[in-house]
């Protein structure tokens, strides 16, 4: 019966995977060192300091730089995840048990640390400005939102749309907590979490299945982990760049809501890796990757 009921509140599940998969070692991204580091190699000092004590759109950085320093960071937390989960492949079958819980908390750990990195990149706050384990609303429900864009569901990219307009009327430096935890937004973030659980639950056994070879379960995991990783991470990308808050020229006008780009409801392609419903493995170590 428990499990039972666990399967029913699939909102719950997934909450409970982010908020261990938060936890995990190396998953959380300073916002300040980020910034300065992958914006060094293109900005002046001037502008790295502007960037990081307001945002980067404020400093002026166009939105072609922060592209070519996204694609960067795309492809490093790319190819780590993808390293990370063939290596988890390699024992076989007879290491399952062990294997694929901490393939899973790996792969949900850097699903987090790019969209920290994107969202630093294109003038999103600090999503984790204490030094604690917990996680606050807001961040959940935004970091739900995010995960959702990169799952392709048209809520979550109408939804961050409205979060960031929010933002740039107000100029904001924090997240808007009322509205991600009780406002217009909310709503949106509970059906995207409850979307989210769902395809969750439907793979978790897609991930025990590409390990059961020993040497090509490393293969065929490792290339499976590339082909969902890379265009989720993408998806989020692109609509993070197009929204007013990363391009300081963009005006938005007194009463009005962006939505964002609305992108196609996207079949279980994203979804083949999205068996991280590895919730109960979230306590399983990440080995702590480079910013």
């Amino acid at each position: 019966m428990k499990q039972g009921k666990e399967i029913e509140n699939p909102e719950s599940r997934f909450s409970a995977v982010l908020v261990g998969a938060a936890k995990l070692p190396g998953v959380r991204i300073n916002r300040e060192a980020y910034l300065r580091s992958a914006l060094a190699r293109h900005c002046s000092e001037d502008e790295i300091r502007r960037a990081i004590e307001e945002t980067p759109a404020a400093a002026g950085i166009t939105v072609e730089v922060l592209d070519k320093v996204a694609n960067d960071s795309i492809r490093f937390e790319s190819a780590k995840v993808s390293a990370l989960s063939a290596a988890a492949g390699i024992p076989g079958v007879f290491a399952l048990p062990a294997t694929v819980p901490a393939d899973l908390a790996q792969y949900f750990g850097h699903m987090l640390r790019i969209a920290q990195k994107l969202a630093y990149l294109y003038s999103w706050p600090d999503l984790f400005s204490d030094d604690g384990d917990d996680v606050d609303d807001a961040t959940m429900g935004v970091l739900t939102l995010f995960f959702g864009v990169m799952f392709g569901t048209q809520s979550a990219n109408a939804a961050v749309g409205k979060v960031a307009g929010m933002m740039s009327k107000q100029v904001a430096k924090k997240l808007p907590q009322k509205a991600l935890t009780k406002g217009v937004v909310y709503p949106m973030v509970k059906k995207v979490a409850a979307y989210l659980g769902v395809q969750m639950t439907k793979q978790s056994f897609a991930k025990s299945v590409s390990k059961a070879i020993p040497v090509v379960g490393a293969v065929v995991s490792g290339t499976l982990t590339l082909a969902t990783y890379l265009p989720m991470a993408k998806r989020l990308k692109k609509h993070l760049s197009s929204l007013p808050l990363a391009n300081s020229s963009e005006q938005v006008m007194d009463g009005e809501i962006v939505e964002g780009e609305v992108v196609e409801e996207h079949e279980p392609l994203a979804t083949a890796h999205a068996e991280q419903a590895g919730a109960d493995a979230t306590a399983i170590k990440l080995e702590a990757p480079q910013s």
